[in-house]
């Protein structure tokens, strides 16, 4: 296990990340997202390799949609595949994002997330494009600082080639994603340890080739669409202990304490906020504050939001109730 020191932002720490894991890299810019794909374009460009040996092939399109439909056809045909976006460029893919996760490919999307134009443009950063993909299927990983964008992006890659599931690992835009901060970061011996080489060989053999033929992308019935639904639910239900999983194996190397959910503040808190993202530094720095004056307040911080184990958060409270 090998950490180095490295000042930069949180947009480059996912770069850093996703080129380690990628085969593919679909890209089109939007704010504040652009840094990730500029990155990732600057690397291939010197022939840097990721954790297989090989230079990351970098495609740029001509809008979002494109990226993703890019993202979704090099995931069947068997590459680890990664975009980056933001806003609109986000609600772009949406689409795609929908048959990704009905087809159970594990691709991850890196969302600096940002404010929808609606009255009118604002490229700072909300929550509003990550919320309105909640129901494509897709898994949501939250990291709230440029050090967890670090330690969890890791988590975003191994858990979707393990679990067969595309995740979107999110966090703010200009208040993480150009936050320059000075962070631990693995090499990439240590993200390559990590991988189930089964499950990733699993994934290449189920690519699309004139030597396998397969029928993919029928139109079914209500009866049958419902059948087929249902049974991707396993995958769903088997996620939350793999995130976990690796959640944990990313603790044994950094030596910092990730979970589902994670605690902060007075063990008697009386009162407890509930929130993910950047502002889970500033509450923390404010309960600090307040319970060195006898307040007693808390934070219960998501790491992951969909699916949501309702089990993890509870068992976290009645934790700290019991204290």
């Amino acid at each position: 296990m090998a950490k180095q020191l490295m000042t930069i932002d949180g947009n480059t720490a996912a770069a850093h990340v996703a080129y380690a894991f990628t085969d593919v890299a679909a890209i089109y810019p939007i704010t504040p997202s652009s840094t990730m794909a500029e990155v990732v374009d600057d690397w291939a460009a010197q022939n840097r390799k990721n954790i297989f040996g090989q230079t990351v092939k970098v495609v740029e399109m001509q809008s979002e949609a494109g990226a993703a439909g890019t993202f979704h056809g090099s995931l069947q045909a068997g590459a680890l595949t990664t975009t980056f976006t933001a806003s609109q460029g986000l609600l772009l893919m949406i689409p795609n994002m929908y048959k990704v996760a009905g087809e159970l490919l594990p691709g991850v999307f890196h969302v600096s997330a940002r404010a929808l134009a609606a009255q009118a443009l604002s490229i700072f950063g909300d929550h509003q494009d990550v919320m309105a993909t909640r129901q494509s299927g897709c898994v949501m990983l939250v990291s709230g600082s440029v050090q967890e964008v670090a330690d969890l992006a890791p988590v975003a890659h191994l858990a979707a080639i393990k679990g067969r599931l595309p995740f979107i690992h999110f966090f703010d835009g200009f208040r993480t994603s150009h936050e320059i901060q000075k962070v631990e970061v693995l090499e990439y011996g240590d993200y390559a340890s990590l991988v189930d080489q089964e499950a990733l060989a699993e994934f290449r053999g189920r690519a699309l080739s004139p030597n396998r033929p397969v029928t993919r992308g029928t139109a079914q019935n209500t009866d049958i669409y419902f059948q087929t639904k249902e049974a991707s639910n396993k995958f769903y239900n088997n996620i939350v202990p793999i995130v976990e999983e690796y959640m944990q194996k990313m603790n044994a190397l950094t030596g910092r304490n990730y979970g589902l959910f994670n605690y902060y503040g007075a063990e008697d808190a009386i009162h407890v906020i509930i929130a993910m993202g950047s502002v889970t530094e500033t509450i923390e720095e404010t309960i600090d504050a307040l319970n060195a004056q006898g307040e007693k307040y808390g934070l219960v911080k998501v790491h992951l939001y969909r699916p949501f184990s309702t089990e993890h958060f509870w068992q976290l409270c009645q934790k700290q109730y019991k204290k």
